[in-house]
């Protein structure tokens, strides 16, 4: 699963996700993508999940790209413990979804194989998602 190799600080702070995605949210590299349409957190385990079901729906035809990385530190508690004596350990790392955010890309495959894998993908993710292709360019 994916996570940072080293960050500067263990701990972060929860922060808010308000707005709209202004970065990673146009297709870049392939020719199909999955768009957030709500703001949540994606964990390393959600991402490696959806990017297992893409690839064994189109079986090894086309490429995928991942567009998210997990580079949040998310801590907890241990259970029954009191209040006070700190913050938790890190447990899981999350990346932080806004609206308009591409998640993952795709390209080689037909648009019928790309929105069928698409479509499995969004099953394993916390947040609604909207399929989307790039124009073709002419002129």
């Amino acid at each position: 699963m994916l996570s940072p190799r080293r960050t500067k600080f263990r701990k972060q702070h929860r922060g808010r996700m308000r707005g709209m995605a202004h970065r990673g949210n146009e297709i870049n590299f392939g020719q199909f993508a999955l768009q957030a349409t709500e703001c949540s957190w994606m964990t390393s385990r959600q991402i490696e999940s959806a990017r297992r079901a893409m690839t064994r729906y189109i079986k090894r035809g086309g490429k995928i790209w991942i567009r998210v990385f997990p580079d949040k530190s998310v801590t907890m508690r241990a259970a029954e413990t009191r209040m006070g004596s700190g913050k938790g350990n890190p447990e899981f790392w999350v990346a932080v979804i806004k609206p308009g955010r591409v998640v993952f890309e795709i390209a080689g495959v037909t648009e019928e194989i790309a929105r069928e894998a698409m479509r499995l993908a969004s099953f394993k993710l916390p947040f609604k998602t909207k399929f989307i292709a790039k124009e073709s360019e002419e002129g």
